[in-house]
């Protein structure tokens, strides 16, 4: 690992501590708050698969006639991590993307779909992305979310678009979150069996080979050019504040929704 990606870690990890620690993880005690929080998180995990295809888009030839693109060992490694995101397989074996894993995890514990599922309707049809999250009527804190994605991929160079997938946008899953999802699925067995292999999955595979894979296609890409590691410095810590926004913005609606249930009853 070279100084300039240690160096990074070291900058943004006030930020990721914060969303490791997030009180957002230990508010979700039932599978009512589970559910809220995976149908705002679902759309964190779409617009992340979007990222990674514009970077194989930049980093890999996907055009005819096919010409040797960029680095050979770069374009190996965001192959391979498309390869994993897009093809992995359920816990039956069959082949699935982790995001229409996701969506089989939400389904399962009777989470609502119909927002995730009406966006991507609304771009099949080919509405812009923006123009799409404005007709869905979510959240602000959802469309402001993945609108900063898109301006990352829409604006920003492929090494400022590899660091944010690779540092900014971890789902950084911290154990408390495990325990609790496995709590919960002793008494909801049949409703997280799929989410509980999800995010084992996601951290055997994207927490672990992947991210190491990330990192070393940033270094490539970043090189020993220090204004390009400040650019990327600084565009990953916007991006967990990001995430931070996002989460803080569940966690008050969840709040909202418990006070209401507690008024009601």
């Amino acid at each position: 690992m070279n100084h300039f990606i240690e160096q990074l870690k070291k900058d943004i990890e006030p930020v990721r501590e914060q969303l490791v620690q997030h009180p957002l993880y230990g508010k979700m005690q039932t599978l009512q708050q589970l559910q809220q929080f995976t149908q705002w998180h679902v759309f964190a995990v779409w617009d992340f698969m979007s990222l990674l295809k514009s970077l194989q888009q930049q980093l890999t030839c996907t055009q005819l006639p096919w010409l040797p693109t960029g680095n050979a060992n770069t374009r190996f490694l965001i192959n391979e991590i498309v390869l994993g995101e897009e093809s992995d397989v359920d816990a039956n074996g069959k082949r699935i993307s982790h995001f229409e894993l996701y969506l089989q995890a939400m389904e399962e514990m009777n989470a609502d779909t119909t927002q995730i599922e009406q966006l991507n309707a609304y771009l099949q049809n080919g509405i812009p992305v923006k123009q799409a999250l404005e007709m869905l009527h979510i959240h602000p804190a959802i469309q402001q979310f993945v609108n900063h994605t898109f301006s990352v991929i829409n604006e920003q160079p492929k090494h400022v678009q590899a660091a944010v997938f690779t540092f900014g946008r971890e789902d950084l899953i911290p154990a408390m979150f495990m325990g609790i999802v496995k709590e919960l699925s002793l008494t909801h067995a049949d409703k997280l069996n799929t989410f509980k292999y999800y995010l084992e999955r996601h951290i055997e595979v994207d927490g672990d080979h992947h991210s190491h894979l990330a990192m070393e296609m940033v270094s490539t890409l970043c090189g020993l050019d220090a204004e390009k590691w400040n650019t990327v410095t600084a565009a990953s810590i916007a991006a967990l504040k990001q995430r931070k926004q996002l989460w803080d913005a569940v966690l008050t609606s969840m709040n909202i929704s418990t006070a209401e249930h507690h008024y009601h009853r």
